[in-house]
């Protein structure tokens, strides 16, 4: 039994069906650094309020203390946005990795491909609804005061 290695035309016609899910997982990259920068920003917010909180006393404590609680729901929203993304890169290498199998090999693994790239979706969907949602939050907690959205410059 002696095993053939698959010609460079085969493996030239894999790499080109292989291209969708690599551009694919670019955009994860992408959307993974965007996701990376909003968490350290606000890692950064909460470490100032952190200390603020515990120097505060009264009203600005109660104040403080709520903004602590929405930057630790917001940190915890963005790392579930990180952590689906990645779920759904690694699903989406699993579909290359599989395609290149399945043609290697000269086996059917169109419905394990399938499914994994349905699941890689439903998981980039789920990473794309946190992240909206950590961006309501975001607006939710920023309140501009209408005395400043009606201020007028004093005349000089």
């Amino acid at each position: 039994m002696t095993m053939t290695l698959p010609g460079v035309t085969l493996v030239a016609q894999t790499i080109q069906l292989a291209v969708a899910p690599v551009f694919l997982l670019a955009g994860i990259g992408a959307f993974l650094n965007v996701c990376a920068g909003r968490l350290a920003r606000v890692i950064d917010r909460a470490r100032i309020v952190e200390d603020q909180v515990l120097r505060s006393t009264g009203a600005d404590h109660d104040r403080l203390v709520r903004d602590i609680n929405r930057l630790d729901r917001r940190m915890r929203v963005v790392n579930l946005s990180i952590g689906l993304s990645v779920a759904s890169a690694v699903a989406v290498s699993l579909v290359v990795v599989l395609l290149f199998l399945a043609e290697l090999l000269s086996i059917n693994l169109g419905s394990a491909v399938a499914l994994l790239f349905i699941g890689a979706m439903l998981l980039i969907i789920a990473a794309l609804t946190s992240f909206l949602y950590e961006v309501r939050l975001a607006a939710r907690s920023i309140r501009i005061r209408a005395e400043v959205l009606n201020h007028e410059a004093a005349p000089d």
